[in-house]
This record gives C-alpha cells, structure tokens and sequence, in this order.
C-alpha cells in the first residue's frame, strides 16, 4: 500500500509526471499532479515512490508548486548525468541486471535521495543507450549493444537531418526555387528514392522515407513526385512511365557498347572473301520505308523473265557483325524488339550496328541473305534460293514517294501487280485482311499532339507486306524441310467469321478482330490462318526484332552446310524469353499509346466527338473514336438507342493522361 503524502512519478503522454498521493480507493491510486489535475492511476504505471512522506496541508497551489519544482529539478540533474562512466564501471560485471538503488548509489554515494533516484531513472529511460528499465529492474547493455545503438542513433539523426533538409528543398522545387547540390547535399539520393516511389510505390525499399519526406515537406498529392523529378530536370515533359516501370532497358551495357565500338563496315572485297557470298551489287536494289527510317533491314528487286518474274527480297545480314550468344546477342534478346515511341526510340541493337554498318544504305556494300522467288505470270511460286550475298541499294524511297511513282516506276508497277496476284492467292486459303488505319501520333514543335490516320494498304505498303510474308514464309518452308527447330508464328482460324478478309470496311475489321484467335510461337512449324499460310516465321527484320534475328542465324548455318545452330532445347529457350519480353515490351508500347491518345483528348475535354459504335450488349456499348481509333466503352442510356454501324456525337467529360482516367457521356 502506498501512503498518502507519498510523491510518485510516471509517464503520461511521453512525459515525466510529478504526483501526490492524496487518497487510495481500492486498487486506484487518486492523484494530485503537477499540471493541476486529480487523476486515477494503477500503481502498475508508477517509475518512482518517494520514501518521505510529504505533508498534504498545504493548500492547492503550493501543492502543485512543490510538484513544478520537483519535476524541475529533477529534470536538470538527470541532463547533468554521466551514464557512460557507470557503464563503464559496471559494463564487465558477470550479472549486468541490477537494482534501481543500487545503480543510484554507485552514481551518486551511499545517501541518495528521493530526487536523485528519480532522476537517474529519468536519464536512463531518456537515453537508451547504455541502460534498459524494464520490469523495476535495469540492465546495462554489452560493448557491443552500446555499438549497435551508437550506430542505430547516428543513422537516425543523419535521417532526421536528410528528411529536415530534403522536406525544404521540396518546397522550394516546388515552388519553383532552384535549390543547389551545395544547399542540398542529398539531392542525387533523394530524388532517385522519389524516382523509385513513384514507379514502384511501397515496393520501393525506402518508401517510407520518402512517405515521410513528403509528409515533412506538405507533398501529399499522387502526383507530387513526378512534378518534382520534372522541375529537378532528372525527368521529362510526359516522362515515359510504362516504360521506366516495366524493367526493359534503357541503355546498352558499358561491355556491349564496347563490343559495338570495336565492328567497323567491311568493304565489299573483305566480304567477297567468304566464297558462299554472291555479288549481287550491280542488282537494281532499292528501300522503301518511313521518312523517319533509319535502320533499313529490307531491300527489294525484280526481274521478267520468259516464263514469269524473279523477285528478289535481301535481307541485311546481321550475323555478318554479331556473333550468336555474344554479349550483342545476349542484349537483343534481352529487348526482344525495337520500340518505338512519338518521342523517341529504344533499339535493339546499337545505333552504330542498327543505322550503319547493318543498315542497307544506299551507294553502300552490305552484308545481305537474298531471297530469290521465281513467280508465275499468276504468281505462283515456282521455286525459291536463298544465298548470302553482297549488296548495294542504289534507291531508297519513302512509303509516299513510292506511291506516287507506282504508275510511272516499271519495277514498282510490275511489283504491284504481282503482289495483288500473291494476295488474291493468300485470300483463296482464308486469309484475313483487317486493315486499320495506322495512328501516327506527332509532337509539335509549337506544343500539344496532333494525331493523323493513315492508310495502312496503300499499293506501297501493302506491295512491302506482301513480299515480306513472302520471304518470311520461304524462310520458314525451308527450316521446316530441313527439320530443323525454329520459332514458327502460327495462328488457329478465328473463333467467328464475320468479314471476308478484303475490302471489309472499319466497322467489319474492327469487329472481326475481336474474334480472331490467339497467335502463338512454337519451335515446329504450324499453319498461320490469319496469313492463309501453312507455315511461317518472321526473318525480314534482324535489326529489329530478335525473332528474325535468330531465324536469319539459324537459316545462314543451314545454308552454309554447318547444320543446325541452335537445337530444339536452344530454341526453347529463345521462346520462353521471347514471350517474357516481347509481353513485357508490348505492354509498354500499349500503355504509352493509351498515354498520348489521352493526352490528344485532354486538348478537347468538353467536346462532343464522334464514335462508331461496334457493338452493343446489356452492360455496355462498345465504341471506336474515329479520328484515333481509340476503342472506348459507355454504360447503355435508354434516351440514346444506337445500333452497331451507327456513327455518335459522345462528349469528353473528363480526361487526364496522368492518371489514366477518360470520363464519357452521351
């Protein structure tokens, strides 16, 4: 039992609370403190009970003023303690569990009172670092302990400092202050923990940090971070988020790039060298592709002969500079492919291999695989050679620049005309045609996206398609005679057939595509259904994509009588990281597409816009923008009846790329 008059100590709120004890009602103790309360406590909680019994007489006031001036002494003689040199005495102790009193005593001489008692409890349960009160008792804490806490309390203070210096620096970023390294000198640390917190949230191993980083700093907004890396300039305008989040590289290896600095362009002598190569310069080779173009991959020529046409697809030879399983290989596969962004490109392969010295530039020898088809007036295929070759491209036009000059060009009209033939005979097996219009999405030099749709079978492209599936589908009946393994593209019929494959319209494709069947990789060959093909493999783009680039390896081996390159095994897996990262670089190039769209419409929240409705069910009405092929969906409105065909104003209530967010309304 504990006396009335007693002077008590406990903590209340984290601070140190001088009491009297002015009454005991059962297992309660009522409590006069020094803020002037009375109080109900358990003994339980009490650190301290004075052994003088203090007079309660007194009146109210200088009960609670004896109290204040209790607690103030104490306070200051704890802060004048040293706890290091009794550690230090007691530290080699065999029992290091001891007594309040007995600690208290060796601290201060045999007379301690009530008040130092206190205050040296006070000290230790302030501190932590030499002593621990736990249960009445204190126990003093090992070298080693004290070493770990020593470094625990340093690493603490360094955050408190880098939390109460970025939390400034913050806002002054934000409020457009420029704030030095000198001013800030974790600025490099703090702003790659921001980088990894907002891509990656609370995976990011300091996200609690920068929580309270952002806290400190009144940053509380989703988009605080990003607004932050924008203004500190270690992002961009519109900053490539899939992309940085997906884990696809940015950049090539120190090693590999190394590896790329060493290759330098042979002369067309230095490949003739290799007597399986033919001369095929003096060929009437020319490119079309993109204006923007600048790894050509593909060339083309034609020949009338007496008994049909000799079209030749050649194909710039890769493996003439990069080894299989180098340190070059090994990186194109990591990427799969080549993206391609409004803003930017992220190749494959090195720009030194991919805009140079593997590129078919005209007026240049390059290192070819020529694929010569012999065609019927019908075109039929009658026979097919393939040969590594040397080559030089004495035209490289643009899709446009083809197109105007396809009625006047002889080779660009006689390969037209074939190429409808190859077509008509794709069509007699069931292939589908579901031509979109691309979705050219630009940045104005002034500002804002401007989009722009453009036809996808005009007579350039599609003449540059056709004979692609043509050498892609050469390539692959040769693998497959061969028996050897591969990574054959193959595709089951559509689920529901609904278009007849040409000339179907936007509504019909559009529809269609919604029931086609999944395409898939396998390392033997299968029939293609969508291609109307009995099997096929994608060569054509080494540069590119890895896929082609491990065909036109395997295909060159074969050709060259060394067997197979790479075994079934091998080719498995090619396959497992070919779907792992083509899925990977797919979703990037999906979610930044949906990215600038979005941005497009922001420019015309508000508006009314118009939509083609595809498909109408119970839930939900399925619509395309038309002037961006954006496939959007709307809850059905019983005011607005609309039938699949029909074309709809539909209005941009809200749209914010950032947050992946677009609102409509009828």
């Amino acid at each position: 039992m504990i006396p009335q008059g007693s002077l008590v100590e406990f903590i209340d709120g984290g601070k140190f609370i001088c009491a009297y004890v002015t009454a005991t009602t059962g297992t309660q103790l009522r409590l006069l403190g020094q803020n002037g309360r009375d109080s109900n406590l358990s003994p339980s909680r009490l650190l301290t009970v004075s052994r003088t019994i203090h007079s309660l007489a007194h009146n109210r006031d200088t009960l609670i003023a004896q109290l204040k001036e209790a607690a103030s002494t104490r306070q200051q003689l704890a802060a004048s303690l040293d706890l290091q040199g009794l550690w230090e005495i007691v530290r080699d102790e065999p029992v290091l569990e001891f007594s309040v009193d007995f600690l208290a005593e060796l601290l201060f001489g045999k007379e301690v009172s009530d008040s130092q008692t206190a205050a040296f409890l006070r000290a230790v349960l302030a501190d932590h670092l030499f002593f621990k009160f736990k249960n009445g008792r204190i126990t003093a804490h090992s070298a080693e302990q004290v070493e770990h806490l020593r470094q625990q309390a340093a690493k603490e203070a360094e955050k408190e400092l880098l939390l109460a210096r970025g939390a400034m620096a913050l806002e002054k970023t934000m409020q457009g202050e420029e704030v030095s390294k000198t001013d800030w000198q974790e600025r490099d640390r703090v702003l790659a923990w921001l980088e990894e917190y907002y891509l990656f949230g609370n995976d990011c191993p300091e996200a609690e940090t920068v929580r309270s980083l952002l806290k400190k700093a009144g940053l509380t907004g989703p988009h605080d971070p990003y607004l932050i890396l924008l203004r500190t300039g270690v992002w961009q305008e519109n900053e490539n988020i899939p992309l940085r989040r997906s884990g696809h590289p940015l950049a090539f290896s120190g090693q590999a790039m190394e590896l790329a600095g060493t290759l330098r362009e042979s002369i067309a002598e230095e490949l003739l060298t290799d007597r399986r190569r033919r001369d095929l310069r003096e060929l009437a080779t020319f490119t079309i592709d993109g204006a923007e173009t600048l790894d050509f991959d593909d060339a083309l020529h034609v020949e009338q002969r007496e008994d049909g046409f000799l079209v030749g697809v050649h194909i710039a030879d890769v493996s003439q500079v990069i080894a299989p399983n180098d340190l070059l290989f090994q990186e194109a596969q990591e990427r799969a492919t080549s993206l391609y962004f409004p803003e930017n490109q992220i190749p494959m392969l090195p720009e030194a291999i991919a805009h140079n010295l593997c590129s078919l530039v005209q007026g240049r020898a390059r290192p070819a695989l020529s694929f010569f088809m012999h065609l019927s007036p019908e075109g039929e295929l009658l026979d097919t050679k393939i040969t590594p070759s040397v080559i030089e491209v004495k035209r490289q036009l643009t899709y446009d620049q083809a197109d105007q000059a396809m009625d006047t060009d002889t080779d660009l009209s006689l390969l037209n005309r074939l190429c409808q033939k190859l077509r008509r005979r794709r069509l007699d097996n069931d292939a589908l045609f579901l031509p979109l219009p691309d979705v050219n999405i630009s940045l104005p030099a002034e500002g804002g996206v401007a989009v722009a749709l453009s036809p996808v079978d005009t007579p350039a492209r599609s003449l540059v398609a056709e004979l692609m599936i043509l050498a892609n589908s050469a390539a692959a009946n040769y693998l497959a005679c061969q028996e050897a393994p591969g990574l054959f593209r193959s595709q089951p019929p559509p689920r529901k057939r609904i278009a007849t494959g040409f000339n179907d319209g936007v509504l019909l494709v559009a529809q269609q595509r919604r029931f086609l069947s999944r395409g898939d990789l396998t390392i033997t060959a299968k029939a293609h259904s969508g291609l109307g093909l009995p099997c096929y493999t994608t060569i054509t783009s080494p540069i590119r994509r890895f896929l082609d680039l491990a065909m036109q390896m395997q295909l060159n081996n074969l050709l060259r009588g060394k067997g197979i390159l790479f075994s079934h095994a091998q080719c498995q897996d090619f396959l497992a990281s070919l779907n792992r990262n083509l899925a990977r670089a797919m979703a990037v190039k999906q979610q930044r597409h949906r990215f600038w769209i979005l941005r497009y419409l922001e420019q015309k929240q508000g508006e009314r816009v118009n939509a083609l409705v595809l498909h109408r069910g119970p839930q939900r009405i399925s619509l395309l923008l038309t002037d961006c092929l954006f496939d959007v969906d709307l809850l059905p409105n019983p005011s607005f009846p609309v039938n699949p065909g029909d074309v709809v104003k539909i209005r941009l209530a809200r749209v914010n790329a950032l947050d992946n967010m677009l609102r409509l309304e009828w």
